[in-house]
């Protein structure tokens, strides 16, 4: 499954890239995310509890960030697990300098398994779209306010 979109956030590519970067701001955006944790160089550990339609879990996932061309782009691999099944992907991070600051774009690419996949593709979808909208909106609250 694809999925794409873009943001403009009111602060430089370097503030958003820095910002992507940082375990903590990332803990507060991603919804139900519990924990965010640095494992290594460009390597997280993640918590998460997440709902979807009817089935609601915890995960245990890393990511990891490779391909970064700072303030630019990065590719963000990710992997996780939990009793409702399983997510792995990867994404496309491309960060442009505009007027009124910097527009975000993403191209994901991602599998699900488990009770997760029996939900079918188009509530995943319509699902991941909710949870990036409600994910940018904190993430520009926290960056743009740290600006």
């Amino acid at each position: 499954m694809n999925i794409q979109g873009t943001h403009t956030i009111a602060c430089s590519p370097a503030q958003v890239f820095a910002a992507l970067t940082d375990p903590g701001i990332l803990q507060r955006a991603i919804p139900g995310c519990e924990k965010m944790e640095k494992t290594g160089a460009d390597e997280y550990n993640a918590h998460l509890k997440i709902g979807l339609a009817s089935i609601k879990g915890s995960y245990v996932g890393k990511v990891r960030l490779r391909d970064q061309q700072p303030p630019h782009r990065f590719v963000l691999d990710m992997e996780g697990k939990g009793a409702p099944g399983f997510v792995k992907g990867s994404t496309l991070v491309e960060l442009k300098e505009e007027s009124r600051g910097t527009k975000l774009s993403y191209v994901a690419n991602v599998q699900v398994g488990g009770l997760i996949a029996a939900v079918g593709s188009r509530v995943i979808e319509a699902a991941a779209k909710k949870l990036a909208a409600e994910f940018f909106q904190k993430f520009a609250a926290a960056v743009e306010g740290g600006k």
